[in-house]
């Protein structure tokens, strides 16, 4: 059984960190490029950062490039994004996903809450 369990979510101030964790299960994940998505209320779903199977390679929009920063760990099955400077507009549900081919499976997402 496939899952993707996201954690590390939660209410912090304008300009604080966190730290998002993904553990995956269930499917070769070392094999499986990796990605963070949010959506906000109201909003479409939108991609955050991309990495690539052996983590040599990452790819981030313009709107948080050089804030966030996506990582992996192939020997405990999991994917990273550390968020820091931290903006209201960056509320909202971020979701893990792993995708190749015609393969996708998804996290049931962590809530994050940038407010003062």
């Amino acid at each position: 059984q496939v899952q993707l369990v996201e954690s590390g979510g939660g209410l912090v101030q304008p300009g604080g960190s966190l730290r998002l964790s993904c553990a995956a299960s269930g499917f070769t994940f070392s094999t499986y490029p990796m990605s963070w998505y949010r959506q906000a209320p109201g909003k479409q779903r939108e991609l955050v950062a991309t990495i690539t199977t052996s983590g040599s390679s990452t790819n981030y929009p313009d709107s948080v490039k050089g804030r966030f920063t996506i990582s992996r760990d192939n020997a405990k099955n999991t994917v990273y994004l550390q968020m820091n400077m931290l903006k209201p507009e960056d509320t909202a549900v971020y979701y893990c996903n792993a995708k190749r081919l015609a393969s996708a499976y998804w996290g049931q997402g962590t809530q994050v809450t940038v407010s003062s």
